[in-house]
């Protein structure tokens, strides 16, 4: 994490904690030429909606315009995870256990970078999720500094009833 995402999470939680929100990630990235300062809140209780979004990117706006902690020009972005919110805390690595995640690891590892399983433990240092090949099913652990992006995946082919 970033010195600038660090004082931005620093910032973010009182807002949503008052709001009983969860912060789930800060990101500050540069796409092109402008700066985008994204702020991901999800509600623990129900489905986050756009007004919720919309207070905590006041507030927080209102926050950073006095403190001006960021240096460069960009724009404030407020919104939920999605349906494929990544995995940063333990409690969102717990709340995944048997559901479909995606894996991007930094380094080939057996010829493949990018995996989909199911999410079978996870520890400090290591994640195991079951992955189908075919018609066999393997489990495959990973090291967690070796993980670039785990998130939550959709899985298309369950049909609904």
């Amino acid at each position: 994490m970033s010195k600038i995402t660090e004082q931005i999470e620093q910032i973010a939680m009182p807002i949503t904690e008052e709001l009983n929100l969860e912060l789930v990630d800060v990101e500050f990235v540069k796409e092109g030429r402008n700066y985008f300062l994204r702020v991901y809140v999800d509600n623990p209780a129900a489905p986050i909606d756009i007004e919720q979004c919309a207070l905590v990117s006041e507030k927080l706006s209102e926050i950073l315009d006095e403190l001006d902690p960021i240096e460069q020009n960009y724009f404030l972005e407020v919104s939920s995870p999605g349906a494929e919110r990544p995995l940063k805390k333990e409690k969102d690595f717990e709340k995944a256990i048997g559901k479909l995640v995606y894996i991007k690891t930094y380094e080939q590892i057996d010829g493949a970078k990018e995996f989909e399983g199911y999410l079978q433990s996870f520890t400090e240092d290591e994640v195991q999720i079951e992955i189908k090949i075919k018609t066999r099913r393997k489990t495959a652990t990973f090291d967690r500094k070796k993980i670039a992006v785990i998130r939550l995946a959709i899985d298309f082919s369950v049909k609904p009833d």
